[in-house]
């Protein structure tokens, strides 16, 4: 049995205040958020296919490889609350090992992840389903649907990397109140992180040959034109990704042609040749770096799996209540 609430409802008047607030900043940028609508969360499914994209089949491999170990670690039975649930395919290859009391997938994309939720829903009638959509990158108060007690929460994809490693603390430390129960810590985290690696490797996962993740890219400036009644020209622009090594991550952008006006009622921007709109961060970490950000934001008993060329790390963690 499966229902969806739905808690973010989009404010047209908000969401166009965020996205001007960036496009009108001295150095243009957007939310990563935006990627995702409909047409864009089905890019990045095959992005996930590509040979380039390594972070899926990595992450793949270690769940298959280790899936009875995770489960006798974080236990079996738990409330699986899957943040960024997409298709719901990671959590679900699981299912079989940690056999979840109730699964609840949570995405911005919210007629995606309707359409998951029913198919998975068939394939699994006795697990209760409670699909959320909302938008959960700055708060995480989760409906009374949602079991307090014994909570597994489930961030795969290395998604913490679009986070600043200041506000993916942020993240975690939301996450680790959210496993308080009655005041006590009885939940956990299972997080997947991509790892620092050969500078080649990260720039041909963020800019494929088939040119799959620049139309994902490029799809930003669709989904502005429908939210914005702006009149960006995809033509007139280029996907850019590659690894700021002093950053530590991913950066990706849209990079003007040619000089151009883009406008929308109301307003008005000029970019030049070569200016940019960054569009996304993907933070890679050092396996110590990512313990430090768990134990920073409460959790303990940090266990890790990897692949044999430690590209990339799942680990688990346990929430302790705070002294």
């Amino acid at each position: 049995m499966s229902q969806f609430i739905q808690l973010t409802q989009q404010d047209p008047q908000l969401v166009r205040e965020e996205l001007l607030a960036g496009l009108l900043a001295a150095s243009a940028q957007t939310s990563p958020k935006y990627l995702y609508d409909a047409l864009g969360s089905k890019l990045f499914e095959a992005i996930c296919e590509l040979p380039e994209y390594y972070p899926t089949r990595t992450e793949a491999q270690i769940f298959a490889s280790h899936a009875d170990e995770i489960a006798a670690v974080a236990g079996t039975g738990a409330t699986l609350i899957d943040l960024g649930a997409g298709n719901c395919a990671k959590a679900a290859s699981l299912f079989p090992a940690l056999q979840p009391s109730h699964y609840v997938p949570i995405d911005i994309s919210v007629q995606f992840l309707r359409d998951a939720v029913s198919r998975l829903q068939s394939q699994f009638p006795r697990i209760a389903m409670t699909g959320i959509g909302m938008d959960f990158s700055s708060r995480l108060d989760l409906p009374t649907a949602v079991p307090r007690h014994n909570r597994l929460f489930f961030y795969p994809g290395s998604s913490i990397g679009n986070f600043t490693p200041q506000e993916a603390l942020a993240f975690l430390a939301r996450v680790h109140t959210a496993c308080i129960h009655e005041g006590n810590a009885d939940g956990g985290i299972l997080i997947s992180i991509d790892l620092v690696k050969d500078a080649a490797i990260l720039d041909a996962a963020y800019d494929d040959a088939l040119g799959v993740t620049a139309s994902f890219n490029l799809n930003l400036l669709q989904h502005l034109n429908h939210l914005l009644q702006a009149d960006f020209d995809l033509r007139a622009w280029r996907h850019r990704g590659f690894f700021n090594a002093r950053q530590s991550r991913i950066e990706m952008h849209l990079e003007a042609l040619s000089p151009q006006t883009v406008r929308w009622p109301g307003g008005v921007r000029r970019f030049e040749e070569g200016e940019r709109i960054h569009t996304e961060n993907s933070y890679k970490y050092t396996q110590q770096d990512f313990i430090d950000l768990l134990t920073q934001a409460g959790f303990v008993d940090v266990t890790v799996w990897s692949d044999p060329q430690q590209w990339f790390m799942v680990c688990h963690a346990r929430a302790v209540q705070p002294n």
